[in-house]
């Protein structure tokens, strides 16, 4: 099995993996099962798969020191967040999360209860649950592991291209965007504008806490 592929199988299953955990934790806190997480369509989440891919090669002559595996973890973990969280805002002028609420925050990019859950994360994936995944890819075929890789691939190809091209378009066009509240009293009625437009499905969901 190649490198490239062997990597790249290994973010899409992290980022599917991190998907699913991220929506999880969403139901439990919220009662309310949201799909849309991230900002791909999609079941995956990238930011999972980048740390994990960061962690794997990193971490791996640690996982029999727990301590030490806990601290990098949640630091590498963060450090990725933040990024992620910085470079996103620097190229889409968008946040995706904000712990700002939080205590022990930086710039309400990361927070200590999420560095905490990462260095729990970590552990497990790096000691316990990688070991056995990365069994199973090395005992894939070289012909099974390229189709896999190939699909995978593609329907990711597709969805970068399907969402992020229109976002970075405005984003270096710098197109205005206005946008009107009426409201009544208390209440918001409606919210027009004139970028891309948020669909009307979502329109009464748009200041629901976890909701993308």
């Amino acid at each position: 099995m190649y490198d490239f592929m062997y990597l790249f199988l290994i973010f899409f299953f992290y980022s599917v993996l991190g998907y699913i955990i991220e929506v999880l934790a969403c139901f439990a806190y919220t009662k309310k099962f949201n799909p849309s997480r991230g900002y791909l369509i999609g079941p995956y989440i990238p930011v999972f798969g980048f740390g994990t891919i960061i962690m794997v090669n990193l971490l791996d002559k640690y996982k029999n020191d727990f301590l030490i595996l806990f601290v990098l973890s949640m630091v590498i973990c963060s450090l990725v967040e933040y990024l992620a969280s910085l470079l996103m805002e620097k190229i889409f002028k968008l946040r995706w999360w904000d712990y700002s609420h939080e205590s022990f925050n930086v710039n309400g990019r990361i927070c200590l209860k999420n560095g905490l859950l990462f260095g729990i994360g970590g552990v497990i994936i790096i000691k316990y649950f990688h070991p056995l995944f990365n069994n199973l890819l090395l005992s894939l075929s070289n012909n099974l592991a390229s189709s896999i890789y190939l699909v995978f691939s593609n329907i990711l190809n597709y969805t970068l291209l399907s969402m992020m091209l229109p976002t970075i378009f405005l984003a270096v066009t710098s197109i205005p965007v206005l946008i009107y509240v009426k409201h009544n009293s208390s209440k918001l009625n409606l919210i027009i504008d004139n970028g891309i437009g948020i669909p009307e499905g979502d329109l009464n969901r748009i200041f629901e806490r976890f909701y993308r």
